[in-house]
């Protein structure tokens, strides 16, 4: 486990298992924001996010009774994500174009972490996002997984099923190609 929110996140998921609800409030609690955005931004479809969001969170209340702490909670929690995601994009069979209000919907998530927006704080979030569009989605995902949610290789390796030298060199392109987009 890694730090003392894995192993929070580990106690509460057995508190959980063993029955106690407010255990499971909790995890949600901590886990939604985070999870909603990261599927938000791979999705770009906030009726589709919010579908597979719930989704997600109904695979964890179906898988509490096996769960194992083999690896974080968080790790688990976001490989059911990806494969839910991965799920989809079969179904789909490509990913469909962003819709015209992508921009306002991204907007309208509630980030508490963030002060008071500036307009060149706007423009700097928007030129970012455009860039994160433009990454191939595997990029993007390791990307996202290793920024926003904090994860290590080896769990971004264990939620995407690549190796942790595949996950180094997507996270390398990745960073690459967002620094030639956004020099000035």
């Amino acid at each position: 486990m890694n730090g003392p929110a894995a192993s929070t996140d580990d106690v509460l998921m057995r508190a959980w298992a063993a029955g106690d609800v407010r255990a499971f409030e909790q995890l949600y609690a901590r886990h939604k924001g985070p999870l909603y955005r990261f599927l938000l931004r791979q999705l770009r479809d906030g009726a589709l996010t919010d579908e597979i969001f719930q989704d997600v969170w109904q695979r964890v209340i179906a898988a509490r009774d096996g769960w194992r702490p083999d690896a974080a909670f968080s790790t688990w929690l976001y490989r059911i994500a990806h494969n839910r995601l991965n799920d989809h994009w079969r179904a789909a069979k490509h990913r469909p174009a962003a819709p015209a209000d992508a921009e306002a919907r991204i907007e309208a998530v509630a980030d508490p972490d963030t002060p008071e927006r500036t307009l060149s704080d706007f423009e700097q979030r928007r030129r970012l996002r455009m860039a994160l569009d433009e990454l191939p989605e595997e990029q993007r995902e390791v990307l996202l997984l290793r920024l926003e949610q904090e994860l290590t290789l080896e769990q971004i390796g264990d939620i995407t099923g690549a190796g942790r030298e595949t996950v180094k060199s997507r996270l390398r392109y990745a960073m690459d190609k967002l620094r030639a987009r956004l020099a000035p």
